[in-house]
């Protein structure tokens, strides 16, 4: 590739954030050399629209995205002072996600490149995350992904872009799906996860003995590794509801405690899997490899779980790597990055205009 930097737009409206962003991309003898630049970074969140109902409506994100994209990729474009014309490419989140949100992001990409001339890039949602940091770090290939969002929670080994191996996932609740309904059976806001972390502060994370699901599975293949790296937080999102009846009437002290049992949980759960997903991506990696844990997603936001997850890498010695809150949660810098990856290397569709939405999409696909 003969430019010394690429500039692509990406947009984001898999769920209940509308996104649009431009991001630069130093490039070398065909391959991206550092993290670049965020030029613009435009984000319409729908927390207010959605509050009421104590989660996100998937007909009236969809009418958001409609109703803002536009607007905000105009407002890019300007932030950035730049044109289509200077595009090299542009991307979209293509799925997983809200069906009806997942196709006017992609609809409206596609009718961009087509009226700019430009090529088009479907992105996994998921793919964004998982190269966040690569945004923010100059992180090389290969790490050990830990993604926990809204509605995902896995363990992968990133050996390449596209090279994903799936090493554990949740079984029922995403972790951060498991945030919201705790907090909604405590009667707190929405989103749970930020309401949760805040009352966890103040209260004591042994007043409730909540229960660590899967932790007890210790099985181990011919090799001596985990054969399970897996979650589960339905089980631990049921206790919980029955520690609240039971403390019934719930006080702001109770309530803090209630939390911070529930945050201790998870935490251990989270460290303890990751601890033994990294044995596995040990044995499976190059000694000459350095050993790197990757944490995204929204519930990479909370403090208390990043610590928890720091204390982990540096007992096994990993360096980890975690986006800035700003980069946790969905953005399109992301997807632009991810896009921007994928038109370095060639990824590029022969039928791009083809590409279609999908509501499901495995990372590992």
């Amino acid at each position: 590739m003969a430019a010394n930097h690429i500039y692509v737009l990406g947009l984001e409206t898999s769920c209940d954030e509308t996104a649009a962003a431009i991001v630069e991309v130093p490039v070398k003898d065909g391959a991206p050399t550092g993290p670049g630049r965020i030029l613009a970074n435009q984000i319409l969140s729908q927390i207010d629209t959605h509050a009421p109902y104590g989660g996100v409506v998937p007909e009236l994100a969809a009418r958001a995205h409609l109703s803002h994209l536009d607007t905000l990729v105009a407002a890019a474009l300007q932030d950035a002072d730049m044109t289509l014309d200077d595009m090299h490419a542009i991307a979209a989140t293509a799925g997983p996600g809200l069906i009806g949100g997942v196709l006017i992001g992609l609809t409206t990409g596609k009718a961009l490149a087509l009226a700019a001339q430009k090529p088009f890039i479907g992105v996994n949602h998921l793919e964004g995350h998982a190269l966040s940091a690569r945004l923010s770090d100059p992180v090389a290939f290969p790490y050990l992904l830990l993604l926990v969002s809204g509605g995902h929670c896995q363990l992968l080994s990133v050996t390449a872009l596209g090279d994903y191996t799936l090493l554990g996932q949740t079984r029922d609740d995403a972790v951060g799906e498991a945030y919201d309904k705790a907090a909604k059976l405590m009667s707190l806001g929405y989103p749970g996860g930020p309401e949760i972390e805040q009352r966890a502060r103040q209260g004591n994370r042994a007043a409730y003995a909540l229960p660590r699901p899967l932790l007890a599975d210790n099985r181990q293949d011919e090799n001596g590794l985990p054969l399970n790296c897996d979650f589960s937080f339905s089980g631990l999102k049921t206790a919980l509801r029955q520690a609240a009846e039971k403390a019934a009437p719930l006080n702001d002290n109770k309530v803090a405690d209630l939390a911070a049992s529930f945050e201790a949980a998870v935490a251990e759960c989270l460290s303890t899997q990751t601890r033994r997903a990294m044995q596995i991506f040990r044995h499976d990696l190059s000694s000459a490899a350095q050993l790197n844990l990757v944490v995204a997603g929204g519930v990479a936001a909370n403090q208390y779980l990043r610590q928890a997850l720091r204390d982990v890498a540096e007992a096994e010695n990993f360096a980890l790597f975690v986006p800035p809150v700003a980069l946790c949660t969905d953005n399109a810098a992301m997807i632009a990055r991810a896009g921007a990856e994928r038109f370095i290397a060639g990824h590029i569709d022969a039928a791009p205009m083809a590409i279609p939405a999908r509501a499901r999409w495995p990372l590992s696909d």
